[in-house]
């Protein structure tokens, strides 16, 4: 039994070597002349992958690669509905990637708890292409981790061939009796835990729980009223007029144009106070090929692919290169560039003081522990 259990022992050390959660060299993966392997992590809807005659942006990255280091490399894309079912799996240990896309306030947690790598710039030269106001941010202050990717506001989506526009007052709408059944929330806690305090003029970063409690209050007084909880489902409700109110991200609103049936009409309210949101690149600790995943992200930033993501995600870009591009611009049209864009040189200022932070550990527990009750009731 010694003898087994040592052996054991033996080939869990050496499976450990080999598939520790480090971080290593782009080229050791392929040392023997074999493919590369990039585990990308990101949210459904949020890389041009291709369709009707998109860019192709991880077919583009594998052709680029091989031809710019000699190397093939094969990238698996996975997707999450939202960032605790990210962080959950992440943190648990239960899944092991290489490039992950947060949004800021998970990245400051992940960062506070030893989750995430600091980043070899010299492995992303494209990093000059980041606009400066999108840099030195809250949750990344020292610029360490993160590579902005897009960012943008929360909203109120609504179709107009339902909905009054006397109505359209701002938060209030998403509990207006007269549209029971037929009202979306978000199904994560921080966005809706934010549109409740948002209403009641509370701080989205109190560290008081008695104004959770009104938040949570303002939730349970929803509930009635609510259609269901959806993150990605949002798309096909509101698109299909199943669901008259929603509330979602400023980019995924024009996305959401495109696939609205003939009979939907669906329009955009911006609340005079909502979160601005970043969600930024990054690798997290359990990387198995850090400078592969550096060279990814890189790769992002370039023209076709900074500027083709954006057209496919319809997110604003923190890259000056999309911003600048006239055929980006005159493909998503001044309307929607005064939606994306609004006063994009005092982003950093504005972002600082209402973006969502990260919660001390009792409030958090306190947030998750009122939302899954909001989610049960």
């Amino acid at each position: 039994m010694k003898k087994t259990l040592s052996l054991l022992l033996l080939i869990a050390l050496l499976c450990g070597l080999l598939t520790g959660c480090g971080g290593g060299k782009a080229e050791s993966a392929g040392a023997a002349g074999g493919t590369l392997t990039l585990n990308v992590y990101n949210w459904g809807e949020y890389i041009s992958d291709g369709s009707e005659d998109s860019y192709d942006t991880i077919a583009e990255f594998e052709r680029w690669y091989q031809e710019t280091y000699g190397q093939k490399v094969k990238v698996n894309y996975d997707t999450y509905a939202s960032n605790e079912d990210m962080y959950a799996k992440l943190s648990a240990g239960a899944v092991s990637y290489d490039v992950i896309i947060p949004s800021d306030y998970m990245i400051a947690r992940m960062a506070d708890e030893g989750l995430l790598l600091e980043l070899d710039f010299d492995n992303i030269p494209n990093y000059v292409n980041i606009d400066e106001t999108f840099r030195s941010l809250y949750y990344d202050p020292d610029n360490k981790y993160t590579v902005p990717y897009v960012f943008g506001a929360i909203g109120i989506l609504y179709d107009a061939n339902q909905v009054d526009p006397a109505d359209v007052t701002g938060w209030d709408l998403l509990w207006n009796e007269k549209y029971a059944g037929s009202i979306l929330q978000f199904n994560n806690p921080r966005d809706a835990f934010g549109t409740a305090m948002y209403r009641l003029g509370i701080d989205v970063n109190s560290t008081d729980k008695s104004d959770w409690d009104k938040a949570y209050d303002a939730l349970m007084e929803q509930r009635p009223l609510r259609y269901g909880l959806v993150m990605d489902e949002i798309y096909n409700l509101m698109g299909s007029g199943e669901a008259a109110i929603g509330v979602y991200y400023t980019g995924d609103y024009f996305f959401m144009l495109d696939g609205q049936s003939g009979d939907v009409d669906l329009r955009f309210c911006a609340p005079e106070h909502t979160n601005l949101y970043v969600d930024a690149m990054c690798i997290p600790k359990c990387c198995q090929n850090k400078e592969l995943a550096e060279r990814f992200i890189n790769f992002m930033l370039e023209h076709d692919a900074a500027v083709a993501n954006a057209l496919y995600t319809c997110d604003a870009s923190p890259n000056r290169l999309v911003y600048t591009d006239e055929a980006y611009r005159e493909e998503m049209g001044e309307e929607a560039l005064e939606i994306l864009y609004p006063d994009r040189r005092e982003f950093a200022e504005t972002y600082n003081k209402v973006a969502f932070r990260n919660l001390p550990p009792e409030i958090l527990e306190y947030m998750n522990t009122l939302w899954e009750n909001v989610k049960i009731s």
